[in-house]
């Protein structure tokens, strides 16, 4: 899409400051064009109308879980997922400068980042909790309209924009916080090939459908034990137009690639479906 002269597009949820930018800094480096969305659901429809080159998306943290929905969107939309990011999450409570903690008698940030902080908020009854669409968001609007008596949870280069001062550091309830984050991709031949499986990563991500046969789920991961690959997460979701049928997205850590491809030859005998979302370098904290 990009041309070498042009800055690549990468496509977050949320603004600037956001830890969706943040991630796609680490990702990408800094020299890269922001394509902000306000909701997970608008990114897809970039990727595929060719407006993005590349998104960035959380998919699980450590205390909150697996993101469903950003599953539910990358399987919907036949997306490909080309790296992943870990970053530790910290929270910060940030309002206009010269305000106190008992000044404060709001706090907007997104859901997630206030059910990552329950714990400090618990302990303040009287201040009242409003979930908002994005953490950078709610700092920018509370400096744009000089709003006093209401604070942001949000990262502190979210109040180094938008020049709010933090007034408590780290509120999240369990200091070592992380969330992953999928770095997505149009995908254009996601399909399980043997042919095409020929890059050496270290990480892979796989959907499969099993058969309607007792144990069927028991004897694939059989087979990923059998290969010595480490599976480091599975999750399983509704089909939607079939109920109570469901399918299985599968990590796994990659030591020797043939043993890889050999348990995919295998397992694509066994179930009814079977895609390789993507093989990527994990990344670590």
């Amino acid at each position: 899409m990009c041309n070498s002269k042009e800055k690549m597009k990468i496509a977050i949820q949320g603004i600037k400051g956001s830890f969706h930018h943040i991630v796609a800094n680490k990702y990408f480096g800094e020299d890269i064009e922001l394509v902000e969305c306000m909701s997970f659901t608008d990114i897809p429809t970039l990727l595929n109308e060719d407006k993005v080159d590349s998104a960035v998306m959380a998919i699980e943290n450590s205390i909150a879980g697996a993101i469903l929905p950003n599953y539910s969107l990358i399987d919907e939309f036949d997306l490909s997922i080309e790296g992943e990011v870990y970053i530790n999450i910290h929270h910060h409570l940030m309002a206009l400068k010269g305000q106190k903690i008992s000044d404060i008698k709001e706090v907007w940030s997104h859901p997630m980042a206030l059910l990552q902080c329950r714990k400090f908020f618990r302990n303040r009854p009287e201040i009242k909790l409003i979930e908002d669409k994005d953490t950078a968001e709610v700092a920018k609007r509370i400096q744009d309209n000089k709003i006093k008596g209401v604070a942001a949870v949000a990262s502190k280069m979210a109040a180094e924009m938008y020049g709010l001062e933090i007034i408590e550091d780290d509120i999240q309830t369990i200091k070592n916080n992380s969330t992953r984050f999928f770095v997505l991709k149009k995908n254009n031949d996601s399909p399980y090939h043997p042919s095409k499986l020929g890059s050496i990563k270290d990480k892979a991500s796989v959907k499969f459908v099993t058969k309607h046969d007792a144990g069927s789920l028991a004897e694939i991961l059989d087979i990923f034990g059998k290969h010595d690959l480490n599976l480091t997460k599975i999750q399983s979701l509704p089909i939607i137009d079939k109920p109570w049928n469901y399918a299985f997205f599968i990590d796994l850590v990659i030591d020797d690639f043939v043993l890889y491809k050999n348990a995919l030859h295998l397992i694509s005998k066994k179930v009814t479906h079977l895609e390789v979302l993507g093989e990527y370098h994990q990344n670590r904290l």
